[in-house]
C-alpha cells in the first residue's frame, strides 16, 4: 500500500478517536461553552473533509484490479475460442480428406474396352479428350468409408461422392482376386502398353492378373533340338536341389525327402535343360591349364616326398601326369595364382590310387576375402561341410578307374553354403564374386585335361544320359522314384512308384543322346525299353490309366483312384513323339502308336480341365468328387505353352483355340456367363 495512503488512514483513526471523546465530553458537562462547540465543529469539518478524501483513495484501489483481472479473463476467453476453432477445424479437415489430384485419378469405365490403349494413354497423360476424362488439375475429395466384404469382414476405403465410386486397397485386391501389383521404373519395358507408343518418363504401377510367361513357339517342334522352352531352366540352382553328385554329375533332390535322393524326372529336365542351352547359347570360353602334351602349367611341388612325371601311359595310349604326395596339405602339388572369375566350370580326367587321394580347389569371395576349400574325395559320401571346407564324394568305384568331372564350381560353393548356413535364409553368393586361386592334388594318382570354362551343357547332358542308361529297372523298362508320395485324397504311392512324366522326359534326354552320339545303342536300347510301362496299368505298374472306361491316359502320379494331372501327361506324349522322331522305325512305330492313343485322349478331356477363368491341375473333383484342385498361375502358362507347342505338330483347330482361350484367362479374361 503507498505510504500517504498509510500515513492517511492512521490521521483518520486519530481525528476519530477525538472526536468521540468530544462528543461524550458534551453529553456529560452541561455548562460548555460557546468556544467550546465553536471549535468542536471546525474540527468535525476538518475530519470530514479528510475521511472523504481517505475514502476516494479505498475505492481507487479495487477499481483497478477489478479493471485488471476482467483484462485476463477476456485473454484466456479469446485464447479459449481460438483453441476450440482451430480444434473443430481440424477435426472437419480429417473427416473429408482431401488427396492431390495426381495421386488418384478418376476410374474411367472405359479405360477396360478392348483396344483402348489410346484412352489409357491419355488418361495416364493426365489430359482430357473431352469425351467424360478427367483433367490432371481438377481435384475431388475423398471420404473414409468401410467396405463390408460378403457380410463377412471389413475393409478401410475410400469413397469418391461426386463421381459415385469406390476406392478399394490393391493389398486387399492382390488376395482376393490373386493377382500381383508392383510400382515400375519408367526404363521398364513393362510400363508400355501393348499397341501404343507411349513415351511417358513417370514412374507407373503395373497390374498384372499373372506373372507367369508364356512362350511362344519359334517354329515347328523338332524332336532333336531345343526341349520346350527349357533353355531358360536353371535345376541346379533350385533350392530342392541339395548339391549335384560328384560321383554320378546329377541333381540330387530333397523335394519329398530331406536327406537327398535320385529323383528321375528332376534329372531328366537337368539333362534338357542343358542341351537346349547348348543349342542356345553362344561358344562357351576356355582355358586349358595342363593337357600334358601342347598346355604344360608350372606345378609347385613343395618337399622332397612328392613329385610329378608327365608319362606316356601305354594302358591308357595316352600322355598322363602321375603324381605322389604325403597325406597333409603342406605337401599337395599346387598350381596356383590362377586367379580365375566367371569362367568356373572345372573339367578334369581323373584316376585316384589311394583312399587319402584328393582334388582340392580354393575359392574366394573376392567381396569378403573368405576362402573356400573344395574337395573331391574318393568316399560315398554326397555333401558335407566342415569350416570352409566343402566336401564332395567321389564314390567308392572312383578308385583306380578313370573319371571325366565336371564341376560348376560356383554350384558347387552355393550348395556347401546352403547345407552350413540358416536353413530359412540360406547365404547366397554370385558368380561375379568367385575366383579361383589355386588346384591341387594330394596323395597318389594320375590326371589330364584340367581346363575351366564359362560351362559345358554337353557334359552334363550325358552325364544324366548315363545315369539314366544304369539307373533304369531293366524288367520294367522304368525309372523308379525311391520315396513314398502322398497326395490328398489319393493312397499313398510307396517307394518305387513310376511317373509317366518321367518316363516322357528320360525317352526326350535318350532319343536327343542317341541322335547327338551318332547312334549309340544303349542310349536307343533304354528308350525302347522305357515305352514298356505305357502299356501297364498302373495297378500293376506301369503308369496306364483309363478315363470313363474309355480313354487311356499316362499318368504322372499312379494313384488310386486315377488323378489325371494334364501337364505330366503331355509330357509324356513328348517322350513318345521325340523317340517316334528319331528311332528306327520298328521302335519309332510303338512310339507312335502310344503317342496317337494318347492325342486322342487329350482332345476329348482338354475340356474337362477349363474352370471358365483358368485351369484344373487334374481331375481329382471327378475322380474324390471334391472341389476341383485348381492350377497355379505357373502351372497354368505350363498348360497353355503345352498346348501351344502341340499345335505346332498337330494341326487339330481345338488346341490351338483352347490354348489361346487359356491364355486369355492369363491377362483377366473369364468365359461368358448365361
Amino acid at each position: 500500500m503507498p505510504q500517504d495512503l498509510r500515513l492517511g488512514n492512521a490521521q483518520y483513526a486519530v481525528n476519530e478517536q477525538k472526536t468521540i471523546t468530544t462528543t461524550t465530553l458534551v453529553a456529560l458537562t452541561s455548562n460548555n461553552s460557546a468556544t467550546y462547540n465553536h471549535k468542536n465543529s471546525r474540527n468535525k469539518s476538518k475530519c470530514k473533509s479528510r475521511h472523504n478524501f481517505i475514502l476516494f483513495k479505498r475505492k481507487r484501489e479495487p477499481f483497478i484490479f477489478v479493471i485488471m483481472r476482467l483484462n485476463l479473463k477476456a485473454v484466456l476467453l479469446f485464447l479459449t475460442v481460438i483453441v476450440m476453432v482451430i480444434t473443430c477445424a481440424v477435426y472437419m479437415r480429417c473427416v473429408e480428406f482431401t488427396f492431390p489430384r495426381d495421386l488418384v485419378k478418376h476410374w474411367d469405365r472405359r479405360l477396360y474396352a478392348v483396344g483402348n490403349a489410346d484412352l489409357l494413354n491419355d488418361q495416364l497423360d493426365g489430359s482430357d479428350d473431352g469425351g467424360g476424362g478427367i483433367a490432371a488439375n481438377d481435384g475431388f475429395n475423398l471420404q473414409d468409408i468401410e467396405c463390408i466384404i460378403n457380410q463377412e469382414y471389413t475393409v478401410h476405403c475410400k469413397r469418391d461422392e461426386d463421381n459415385h465410386e469406390v476406392y478399394v486397397p490393391f493389398s486387399f485386391l492382390r488376395h482376393y482376386f490373386d493377382i500381383s501389383g508392383t510400382m515400375s521404373s519408367p526404363a521398364s519395358s513393362l510400363t508400355t502398353i501393348v499397341g501404343s507408343s507411349d513415351s511417358q518418363t513417370q514412374s507407373k504401377f503395373l497390374w498384372m492378373h499373372s506373372t507367369a510367361k508364356i512362350n511362344l513357339p519359334k517354329g515347328k517342334y523338332d524332336a532333336r533340338g531345343v526341349f520346350m522352352y527349357f533353355e531358360n531352366y536353371n535345376v541346379e540352382i533350385r533350392d530342392r536341389v541339395k548339391c549335384i553328385s560328384a560321383a554320378d554329375g546329377v541333381p540330387i533332390s530333397t523335394q519329398w525327402e530331406k536327406k537327398g535322393y535320385f529323383y528321375p524326372t528332376q534329372i531328366a529336365q537337368f539333362a534338357l535343360s542343358h542341351y537346349s542351352k547348348n543349342l542356345t547359347e553362344p561358344e562357351p570360353r576356355i582355358r586349358m591349364l595342363e593337357n600334358v602334351d601342347s598346355v604344360q602349367a608350372n606345378w609347385v611341388i613343395p618337399s622332397k616326398v612328392s613329385n610329378l612325371t608327365r608319362i606316356w601311359h601305354p594302358k591308357f595310349n595316352s600322355s598322363v601326369i602321375q603324381y605322389e604326395t604325403a597325406i597333409d596339405f603342406d605337401s599337395a602339388i599346387t598350381l596356383k595364382e590362377i586367379d580365375q572369375t566367371l569362367d568356373l566350370v572345372l573339367t578334369a580326367d581323373l584316376l585316384l590310387v589311394t583312399n587319402s587321394s584328393s582334388l582340392m580347389i580354393i575359392v574366394e569371395n573376392r567381396e569378403t576375402k573368405h576362402a573356400y576349400r573344395v574337395h573331391y574325395i574318393p568316399a560315398d559320401l554326397l555333401l558335407s561341410v566342415q569350416d570352409e571346407n566343402i566336401y564332395y564324394g567321389l564314390g567308392w568305384q572312383a578308385l583306380n578307374k578313370w573319371h571325366h568331372l565336371t564341376r560348376d564350381l560356383h554350384i558347387d560353393v552355393q550348395k556347401g553354403l546352403a547345407l552350413d548356413g540358416p536353413k530359412k535364409s540360406p547365404i547366397r553368393v554370385k558368380r561375379a564374386e568367385l575366383r579361383i586361386l589355386s588346384i591341387s592334388f594330394l596323395g597318389v594318382g594320375f590326371f589330364d585335361n584340367i581346363s575351366l570354362s564359362t560351362y559345358d551343357h554337353m557334359a552334363h547332358f550325358y552325364d544324366a544320359a548315363e545315369w539314366l542308361v544304369n539307373n533304369q529297372n531293366k524288367h520294367t523298362g522304368g525309372w523308379p522314384n525311391p520315396v513314398r508320395r502322398s497326395l490328398n485324397g489319393f493312397a499313398e504311392l510307396k517307394a518305387g512308384w513310376l511317373s509317366a512324366m518321367g518316363q516322357g522326359h528320360a525317352i526326350s534326354v535318350l532319343a536327343r543322346a542317341y541322335w547327338k552320339s551318332g547312334g549309340d545303342k544303349r542310349y536307343l536300347k533304354a528308350a525302347a525299353l522305357g515305352l514298356k510301362p505305357y502299356r501297364v496299368f498302373s495297378k500293376d505298374g506301369g503308369v496306364l490309366s483309363q478315363f470313363m472306361d474309355k480313354y487311356f491316359w499316362y499318368e504322372e502320379y499312379p494313384t488310386t483312384p486315377s488323378s489325371f494331372v494334364l501337364n505330366g501327361f503331355i509330357y509324356s506324349l513328348l517322350g513318345l513323339y521325340d523317340l517316334n522322331s528319331t528311332a528306327p522305325s520298328s521302335i519309332a512305330n510303338e512310339a507312335g502308336q502310344l503317342f496317337q492313343q494318347g492325342m486322342i485322349s487329350l482332345k476329348n478331356m482338354l475340356l474337362l480341365y477349363d474352370t471358365g477363368s483358368g485351369t484344373s491341375y487334374d481331375l481329382r473333383h471327378l475322380s474324390l468328387g471334391v472341389a476341383p484342385n485348381l492350377a497355379r498361375w505357373d502351372y497354368h502358362a505350363t498348360h497353355v505353352n503345352q498346348l501351344l507347342l502341340l499345335a505346332t505338330i498337330d494341326s487339330d483347330p481345338l488346341i490351338s483355340r483352347t490354348a489361346e482361350r487359356w491364355k486369355g484367362y492369363m491377362f483377366g479374361k473369364r468365359a461368358k456367363h448365361n
